[in-house]
C-alpha cells in the first residue's frame, strides 16, 4: 500500500479520471497507477483531445 504523500491527488488513487458527463479516462497525472512519483513530475503533461462538444477523445 502506497503512503498518503504518494497517493495521486488528482484521481485519488484510483487512476481514473471523470468528466462531468460521467466519462471516466485515465489519469493524466498519474499515468493510471494511482500513485504520484518524482517519475511522474518529469514527464509533460499528456494535452488531451477534445471534438466539437468539448468531449474528451481519449
Amino acid at each position: 500500500m502506497m503512503g498518503r504523500d504518494e497517493l495521486c491527488r488528482a484521481c485519488e488513487g484510483t487512476g481514473m479520471l471523470a468528466d462531468d458527463e460521467g466519462w471516466q479516462y485515465t489519469c493524466s497525472i498519474c499515468r493510471g497507477d494511482g500513485s504520484y512519483s518524482k517519475d511522474d513530475a518529469a514527464k509533460g503533461a499528456r494535452v488531451l483531445e477534445v471534438d466539437e462538444t468539448n468531449r474528451l477523445l481519449d
